[in-house]
């Protein structure tokens, strides 16, 4: 439609000083459609277009109200759904989005996990439990506990946080025997543990970018692996970029799992990992995939150059999506000790990240490290890894864990 402003002139035979009807001139106004303005518009032999009643409009349907998204008290790990209209809130289209019941091991999976878990961790488990068969509850029982907890890798901090909760809470309550002072021990270790337990959120984005980082032997690309085939139970499609282009054949493993789980990877025979990365992203979007994994090339954080190109690689994956990586995950090695600590510490200061993946509590490992972690720098413990198979990773339960210590 056109703009117009009108001006309307008297008629030439109409007296100066008569006044004039302003009730007229507005009838005058009305009477002129719109249609005859456009033609006056165009040209006197423009025809006129046949005027059309207006289509009623639709009253706009009521927004629903957005989904209140579970605590972590729900323990629902993955919160058993795509979990968008979460992140949309009350814009979405509730119809488009279909529920997905969480998919739970069965009986006898969960038991061989557990039992799994409880022989990864049996070296530690037996160093504590041992302590209080037919102990007296006095100095020498916390002397041995002091011990055994610095042995397991759980640091100075938490062994001296623990022992003192301990001594409290038996001050506190009474207890008057070893199996009592156990079971609080238990209990304490569980508070302790609890912060890192926390669920990955998916459906957020479109995609929802991950970036993986960790150093060299860790079992980085082996948990995208198998994190893939798990994100896949959830409904999940999924796409790899092989970013780590410095490891040999650090390329052709990850697209071994990509093959095995039927996922995309986008990789190169050579180039800058980042632009590898970018070029995934792009990807990713174009297809609309659900969640992209990023591989990068394993860092020593002492390393400060190297740790300067993961740097960059998260830079370039911001230009490729605005608010991505939405996640950095960092995969450490429970066989580490002290030393995974530090590097939780370093990546975290070069990166900001936002889980952890904790691999290998599977024979020699202390386990107590994640205690450390929980005192000096709580990072989320996403999962936990126990062997080579797809079903040995899962997600991380403190509960599980301290039964897995204290069974």
């Amino acid at each position: 439609m056109f703009s117009f402003f009108k001006k309307f002139k008297k008629p030439a035979d109409a007296p100066l000083d008569e006044p004039q009807d302003e009730s007229v001139e507005a009838a005058e106004d009305d009477a002129i459609s719109d249609a005859e303005l456009e033609r006056q518009a165009l040209g006197a032999d423009a025809p006129l277009e046949e005027a059309r009643p207006e289509e009623p409009v639709a009253p706009a349907a009521p927004k629903s109200p957005a989904p209140t998204p579970p605590t972590d008290e729900s323990k629902e790990y993955w919160q058993g759904r795509t979990q968008s209209q979460w992140a949309r809130g009350p814009e979405t289209d509730q119809a488009s989005e279909e529920v997905v019941p969480p998919p739970t091991l069965d009986p006898a999976a969960k038991k061989s996990w557990i039992s799994r878990l409880r022989h990864g961790l049996s070296k530690t488990s037996n160093n504590l439990t041992g302590i209080f068969v037919s102990a007296k509850i006095d100095e020498d029982l916390y002397e041995e506990l002091e011990t055994a907890l610095l042995m397991s890798d759980a640091g100075v901090d938490a062994t001296e946080f623990l022992l003192e909760s301990l001594r409290e809470k038996v001050r506190a309550e009474r207890l008057t025997e070893a199996s009592q002072v156990k079971k609080a021990l238990r209990e304490l270790l569980v508070d302790l543990l609890r912060p890192l337990e926390k669920s990955l959120m998916l459906g957020r984005a479109q995609p929802l970018v991950i970036m993986i980082a960790g150093v060299n032997g860790a079992g980085k690309t082996t948990s995208i692996g198998k994190l893939a085939k798990h994100l896949q139970r959830f409904n999940q499609s999924v796409l790899l970029a092989a970013g780590d282009t410095f490891r040999a054949a650090a390329r052709e493993q990850l697209t071994v799992w990509g093959e095995r789980n039927n996922v995309t990877v986008i990789a190169q025979e050579s180039g800058d990992a980042a632009a590898v990365i970018y070029d995934a992203v792009g990807a990713a979007r174009a297809r609309k995939i659900d969640v992209m994994m990023a591989d990068t090339a394993g860092r020593l954080p002492t390393q400060l150059h190297l740790m300067e190109e993961l740097r960059k690689v998260r830079r370039v994956i911001a230009k490729a999506m605005p608010d991505a990586p939405h996640e950095v995950l960092l995969v450490i090695d429970a066989n580490t000790g002290q030393n995974a600590l530090a590097q939780v510490k370093a990546f975290d200061d070069a990166l900001g990240l936002t889980g952890l993946i904790v691999t290998k509590l599977d024979g020699t490992a202390k386990g107590g490290i994640l205690a450390a972690i929980a005192r000096q720098r709580p990072v989320p413990v996403y999962f936990i890894g126990v062997g080579e198979k797809v079903e040995d990773l899962q997600p991380f339960s403190a509960e599980e864990f301290a039964d897995a210590l204290l069974g």
